[in-house]
Order: C-alpha cells, then structure tokens, then sequence
C-alpha cells in the first residue's frame, strides 16, 4: 500500500510538472523535487556546520596541501624558488591541484554527478562528461585571467600584501577579503541549493533559456573565485610572485593553471565514476525523479553552509567576538 501511495505521488508530482514545462529551468533544476524537502536541508544543512567544526586549516594547508605540492614539484612547495617564468607556471599548476579538495569543488562534483549515466555506453558517458568540463574550465579561466592581470597591474597595493591587523581586536585586509568573497560565493550555492528543491526562484532560468550550459560556467566562476579570497600559503606565495613581476601575461596565465589545477583530481574522479558506475548511478536517480535534485541540492546547501559558518562566523571566534564549537584540533 505504502508503495502504490509513492507511485501516486510521483505521478501527481510529475502531472503537475509537465503542465508548466514552458517555464524555463536551469541546468541544476529538473522540476521533480523530493517529497521530504525538508529533510534534505536540516541533514545538508548539518553536515556543512559539522564539518565547519572539526575543519583544520592547518591540517589542509600544511598536511595535505604543501606535501601534495612538493611531491608534484620534487622539492619542499614552502621554500621552492619562484625566480623563472616556467617554474612559477609550474608552481601554479601543483599548488592548484594540491588545493583541490575545497568546499566548492565537492559541491560542483555531486552536481555534475547526475550527468555521468545519461549515455548508454562507456564511451558516450566519458565523451558527454568533457563539455560540462570545458564549460567549467571555461568560467574558473575567465575569472581567474581577469584576477591575474588585475594582480600583476596593482601589485603591492593589494590587501594581500597588507597582513598586519588593523587595530586589536580586528582583521587584516586580506581577512576581510576572503570573509566577504567566500561568504558571497557561499550565499550564492545555498541559493542554487533551494532553488533545485524548488523553494525560491532560479537565478539561472533565463539565461539558461537562452544558453543550457551556462550554469556550469556560473559554477566555473565560482571557483575561479576562490583564488579572490583564497589566504592559502602557498597561493600567497604566487600572488606575491606575480604581483611584484608586474607582468600580465604571467598573471593571467599563473593565476589560470592555479584555477585549472583546482579542477584536475575533480575530472578524474568524476571520469572514474561515469566510467565505472554512470549507468548504475544513472538508474537509481531515475527510479525516482526526486533523487537528482535531493543530491544536487544537499551538496550545494552543504558546501554553503559550510563557506558561510567558515568564513563569517568562525572567524569571529578566532578572534574571541563570539563563541563558536570547534574540535581540539581545529
């Protein structure tokens, strides 16, 4: 009985969808929304302040993102010599990659997991999965060229140069930098999260009309964004580099490979699932058409919430202006 409800539900769901099918829907939003929405954001949403709890920068940064680094270099990434124009695209590549697993670029990945299963060979799935990739790579570039270049004209001026603390009590330019980028970037996926449950409207409708592949450049953008607000050790060290070269060439391109790096274990993985697993995965969304935008939507709102608790609120902690849970060794 249980059963024979669901499947009258799924067919109401889906009466009352096909008869608004004119209304243009971005790429992330399918129109078949799970029945308990409500229960895919408190868990998403409890996920992003979880992880925002036991989060170690330094565990990241040091542990995980120098040591990847200095293994694709074959020296320590910390000291390494930025003096030549090919070891500091080199040294943008590595540190891009060894800063891959971010908030976002999880975020990005189980929203385009739903693409792997949509071919029916192996073959067709991997070559359906290189443009959604391009157009990703495509957005991130724009961003991260424009950064670059903006990087190598300013120099010195800019807030990353400036880390001492404004007074006591308060933030360093480049602090406040990534506050407001990351909270932004943040504000703008729990959006897109709501959006695929069908809650608030879709900021890509209408440019999706008009281009379907748009809301992967928007989320390419995003992360290209990152490099905006990124305070990471090592990013600093080609920011420094690129700033007092005062080349835009060298900007644009250092700043590209960083972003591009970014997306590369990211590819791969997703390669690995949609060669693996896309058919399976491909069939169990579409036992029920509720499960894509639950995915979607969890992933978002999770890395959102996790940006903004991060970015906003911990940050605040640090600084001993509120209280706010954290593990040990956070």
């Amino acid at each position: 009985m249980h059963s024979l409800m669901d499947g009258v539900s799924g067919d109401r769901r889906a009466t009352s969808v096909s008869s608004d099918e004119g209304r243009p829907r971005s790429l992330f939003v399918d129109g078949h929304f799970p029945r308990r929405r409500g229960l895919v954001i408190s868990a998403a949403a409890l996920f992003g302040f979880a992880l925002t709890v036991v989060w170690s920068h330094e565990f990241v940064d040091q542990t995980i993102g120098v040591n990847v680094a200095g293994t694709l270099l074959g020296q320590d990434a910390a000291t390494v010599s930025l003096s030549g124009f090919m070891i500091g695209i080199v040294f943008a590549l590595a540190t891009g990659v060894a800063g891959t697993f971010t908030a976002c670029n999880v975020a990005v990945f189980s929203a385009m997991a739903p693409l792997t299963g949509q071919a029916h060979s192996r073959r067709g799935r991997l070559a359906r999965l290189v443009r959604p990739l391009g157009y990703l790579a495509a957005g991130s570039v724009a961003v991260s060229a424009t950064y670059g270049v903006i990087v190598a004209l300013v120099g010195t001026r800019m807030p990353q140069f400036q880390l001492g603390s404004p007074g006591t009590g308060g933030f360093p330019p480049v602090l406040v930098q990534a506050m407001v980028t990351f909270g932004i970037v943040g504000a703008v996926l729990i959006w897109l999260g709501l959006a695929s449950l069908g809650l608030v409207p879709d900021p890509l409708a209408r440019l999706s009309a008009r281009f379907p592949n748009a809301p992967l450049v928007v989320m390419g953008v995003l992360i290209g964004c990152f490099l905006i607000g990124r305070p990471y050790p090592l990013f600093r060290r080609l920011f420094h580099d690129a700033a007092e070269s005062g080349n835009i060439l060298y900007g644009a391109a250092a700043f590209s490979l960083q972003a591009l790096g970014n997306l590369v274990v990211m590819g791969v993985l997703l390669a690995g699932i949609t060669v693996l697993a896309g058919e399976r995965l491909h069939r169990w969304m579409s036992a029920r058409p509720g499960r894509a935008s639950a995915m979607i939507a969890a992933a978002f709102i999770a890395a959102g919430v996790f940006m903004v608790l991060y970015w906003d609120v911990r940050m605040l902690a640090y600084r001993d202006l509120i209280w706010f849970p954290m593990a040990p060794w956070a």
